[in-house]
């Protein structure tokens, strides 16, 4: 049975709506025929929007019906939860930090051995998930420093640390990139890494609150708990071989 449904779409010279081609995208991947209406001035899109009292286009009709924006037409096609449904927490942000992180790890460590997986694989995950964290929070120090307020033992009692630590954390993991000045960077590591799992644990288990995580920004939806406490713990576990490394030598 052929599906065909009616797209209103701004398509101007200096300007195409990204949620526009969104939705032609999804629409035709769901095997739909779509009539492309295109609003090519801004007196025709708002002419568009009186005469159906909607605040923003695209918008979408089937079988007569509107349907709605891009996110409407995802939940109507069953591509995304209704609001009332979706959860404010998510940890994507960090599953996908932490995967970029591996295989970059693994493909830099064949590089330097010829070997995909050994310690070095391992070591080198650490420090660029460290680096990488580092580097989220440092988008916008001011709103990770505010969240991370939030929780952390050490930051409430000087706010300062709240600035520190993400370039204690950066300078930590690219030292032992490099495995140089491993006698600052095993310190830092194990000073904020244990802080850090310290305060986490206390606020999570202890007080039981539910917060947001700063460890991937200010603007971070990850919920605080186990994936925060693992931050903490991998840069304690690091600056422990780091520290076996440098004395065994």
């Amino acid at each position: 049975m052929n599906k065909t449904a009616k797209l209103y779409r701004m398509v101007m010279e200096q300007h195409i709506c990204p949620y526009g081609l969104k939705s032609k995208y999804l629409l035709e991947r769901q095997g739909f025929t779509v009539e492309d209406h295109h609003l090519t001035t801004r007196a025709e899109t708002d002419a568009f929007k009186a005469e159906h009292d909607v605040a923003t286009t695209p918008q979408t009709f089937i079988d007569g019906e509107r349907i709605g924006g891009y996110d409407q037409l995802r939940v109507a096609l069953g591509k995304y939860k209704p609001k009332e449904e979706r959860s404010d927490t998510s940890y994507q942000p960090v599953i996908a930090l932490f995967t970029m992180t591996f295989l970059m790890a693994l493909a830099a460590a064949f590089v330097a051995t010829g070997a995909w997986f050994s310690i070095l694989t391992v070591e080198w995950f650490v420090a660029f998930s460290m680096c990488g964290l580092a580097y989220l929070k440092l988008r916008d120090i001011e709103s990770f420093s505010t969240m991370f307020l939030n929780y952390d033992l050490l930051a409430m009692r000087w706010v300062r640390y709240s600035y520190l630590y993400p370039f204690g954390e950066a300078l930590a993991g690219v030292l032992m990139i490099a495995g140089v000045a491993l006698w600052l960077a095993i310190p830092v590591a194990l000073f904020i890494g244990t802080i850090g799992a310290v305060s986490v644990f206390y606020a999570v288990y202890i007080q039981k609150r539910e917060l947001k995580c700063a460890c991937v920004g200010g603007d971070s939806n990850v919920p605080l708990g186990f994936i925060s406490l693992t931050e903490n713990i991998f840069m304690i576990g690091m600056a422990l071989w780091m520290s076996y490394k440098l004395f065994a030598a």
